[in-house]
């Protein structure tokens, strides 16, 4: 059996989007039907992978690492501290970088963080998922409305890198700041993860629960938030709308998620 780790946003889907191209399905369910199983690693909270629940993956890492399902188990639930996120969203928003806050079951956002969004570039796929989930009613509440729920990631936007080097002092020490690759034209973005997780943990997690060596986990990602999952995995694959930092360190480099990138490496690969 071996286990097979996919990312959503710029991997299975295009960014921001929930239904993945016919042809990864029928790669996926391939592969289930050779006895392999398939799991989401995402970014995303639960909430908001939850549509693609439907395609009957065997489980998921998600909110970057903090929330890990093998079947109907849940292996690890890892939310900030109530002390943790008010020091996190203090720090980030005096040095003006705007925040997305994201619970199991929830995401708020800065009220201006659309009209930010709307003067950027394309090309992130971080940025379109935003963009998209923004445009698109996905649920995203004005950062008012929150109710003091666990969370378990922030994400983070801002203009220049100084921003957050005045953060780090103070957030470091429990948190790392995962930036993503910069495009022309486009602001920056990241998250801020918890050290006490991420998704290379999460996919040591699943191999753990089923007994799986870890030479017989693969994992699919595009940008520098699969860098853990990446690093971890037996085989790993990075698709052609990835970051050129992240297709350095992969095993392969399949075809980009609009050309039917992830079933061609599942068939490379003989998963499917």
């Amino acid at each position: 059996m071996k286990l097979i780790f996919v990312d959503i946003d710029g991997t299975l889907t295009r960014p921001g989007e929930n239904i993945p191209p016919e042809s990864a399905l029928r790669a996926i369910r391939g592969a289930q039907a050779k006895g392999n199983k398939v799991f989401l690693c995402t970014g995303r909270n639960p909430d908001m992978l939850s549509p693609l629940l439907k395609y009957d993956f065997d489980g998921y890492v998600g909110c970057g690492g903090g929330y890990v399902v093998a079947g109907d188990e849940v292996l690890f639930d890892c939310p900030m501290t109530d002390e943790q996120r008010e020091i996190a969203l203090r720090t980030l928003h005096d040095s003006g970088v705007f925040c997305t806050v994201e619970a199991k079951d929830g995401s708020w956002g800065d009220e201006n963080l659309g009209d930010f969004l709307n003067g950027q570039g394309e090309g992130n796929s971080e940025i379109e998922r935003w963009r998209k989930a923004l445009s698109e009613n996905l649920g995203i509440r004005p950062m008012s409305e929150y109710d003091n729920r666990p969370i378990y990631k922030v994400v983070i936007m801002c203009t220049a890198m100084e921003q957050l080097d005045a953060c780090k002092a103070e957030l470091e020490k429990d948190f790392s700041f995962v930036v993503q690759e910069v495009k022309a034209r486009s602001c920056l973005n990241g998250e801020l993860v918890n050290r006490k997780f991420d998704k290379g943990m999460g996919v040591r997690l699943i191999a753990e629960y089923y007994g799986c060596s870890i030479d017989e986990t693969y994992g699919f990602g595009d940008s520098m938030n699969d860098l853990e999952m990446i690093q971890t995995v037996g085989t790993s694959v990075c698709m052609e709308n990835g970051a050129e930092a992240l297709k350095d360190i992969s095993d392969i480099v399949c075809p980009s998620v609009d050309e039917d990138g992830l079933a061609k490496a599942f068939q490379q690969l003989e998963l499917c």
